[in-house]
């Protein structure tokens, strides 16, 4: 359903360029389940955008994003009561929620934003969870203390190894099933570490991948989501955005995701360059304003001490 503007009621950096927005949405947490997502765009001009349903509750959706374009570095300007134009949602289709019995859930970087919301729902069921989240250093982790409330199993990994164990979070999850077998696997994150999650577990447990890949209207018309699976064209934005990660074509995913990526680099530095010019413009301008201020109260206090009468003067008159 889309409404037109939707008030900004939380805004906070929790990561490394990493961002977390609440949004009062009721008409969206209405329908919307775990596992499903939106589309908004910041005004009447901005890019159509689509962002996981991180979480809700009665009246509000919860998003976190990544700044990797003038769009997202946009969103990242926005404030506590900052209203959005617009927003279509939920979309998709839920996640698969039933009584599996033990789940591990894997994510990387913002990855770990659907994942959560759908580990929540899975511990509801009375599942055990094992969740392994992933980030390139510690400042790149999100909502740690979310997911140790619905762990059984917890592991952290980082690349640099700033915090848990050093690596992908792959080779976590390899150590993990080497000894421990899981009814469930769900992954969600870059389609590299999904292909690699998808080849660990094949032919061990059912698996299944949440794709996120290069979105425009989000209801199958434009096909910018079309992917292979099992050999077949699906589109994510309606036939997901789960699937069977063994049957995925995740070649086919990640050379789509990467078509724009040349672009995507050029806007932001554009973008960025531009905001550094007029930031050093305006500096500039209010050092200028600053010197022609104390110019100014130099030459007042010089001719007030011109005017001033002298002792000498005073006796004379």
């Amino acid at each position: 359903m889309v409404f037109s503007m939707y008030k900004i009621l939380k805004k906070q950096k929790i990561g490394e360029n990493i961002y977390e927005m609440q949004i009062d949405a009721p008409h969206i947490v209405k329908y919307a389940e775990p596992g499903n997502f939106i589309i908004l765009r910041k005004d009447e001009n901005g890019e159509r955008i689509p962002f996981t349903i991180a979480d809700f509750d009665k009246t509000t959706i919860t998003i976190i994003f990544n700044v990797v374009g003038k769009t997202t570095a946009d969103l990242a300007k926005l404030k506590k009561g900052n209203m959005l134009k617009d927003a279509v949602g939920p979309l998709g289709n839920p996640a698969e929620v039933n009584e599996f019995g033990s789940v591990c859930l894997i994510a990387g970087g913002t990855g770990c934003a659907a994942s959560y919301i759908i580990a929540k729902a899975l511990k509801k069921k009375g599942n055990r969870i094992t969740n392994i989240i992933g980030a390139k250093t510690k400042n790149h982790l999100i909502w740690e203390d979310k997911f140790k409330q619905i762990s059984n199993t917890m592991i952290i990994c980082t690349d640099d190894g700033s915090k848990g164990m050093k690596g992908p979070v792959t080779e976590a999850l390899e150590k993990l099933i080497r000894n421990k077998y899981f009814n469930r696997v769900i992954t969600i994150g870059p389609p590299a570490m999904m292909k690699e999650v998808a080849r660990l577990t094949y032919q061990r447990s059912k698996t299944v991948a949440h794709l996120s890949p290069i979105m425009i209207d989000g209801i199958g018309i434009c096909g910018g989501c079309r992917i292979k699976v099992a050999g077949k064209t699906k589109f994510v934005c309606i036939d997901g955005p789960e699937f069977d990660a063994h049957d995925i074509d995740f070649d086919v995913l990640q050379n789509r995701n990467t078509r724009f990526r040349e672009e995507e680099k050029s806007s932001h530095h554009k973008y960025h360059s531009s905001c550094i010019k007029k930031a050093a413009k305006r500096m500039k301008a209010q050092e200028t304003r600053k010197t022609q201020k104390a110019a100014k109260t130099k030459v007042i206090k010089k001719d007030a001490k011109k005017k001033k009468p002298t002792a000498k003067t005073r006796k004379t008159r």
